[in-house]
């Protein structure tokens, strides 16, 4: 099915709403994992996908290959859904 990755940091004032998406995600059975930015392992995790703002929204295959990332901008939950549908486990 793949893994949400989702950078968010407090200071953002679209992060309550990538944070929305990815609770509405992880209620209907994905994988989400939730990043702060301002913490070590944020961090290194969003340098890792070159992250420099939020919220940022990556999407992997169960490989850890990217299917979609999403900077600064929000998907809704149908999108993500729509990309993630074809990503075999």
């Amino acid at each position: 099915m793949g893994v949400i990755k989702l950078f968010v940091q407090q200071k953002c004032h679209k992060c309550p709403q990538a944070k929305e998406v990815g609770n509405t995600l992880k209620d209907e059975g994905f994988e989400v994992k939730e990043y702060d930015i301002q913490t070590a392992n944020g961090m290194a995790e969003a340098a890792f996908h070159r992250i420099q703002s939020t919220p940022a929204i990556i999407l992997e295959d169960s490989d850890e290959n990217i299917v979609a990332d999403f900077r600064g901008e929000i998907p809704t939950p149908q999108e993500v859904k729509d990309l993630l549908s074809g990503v075999q486990d």
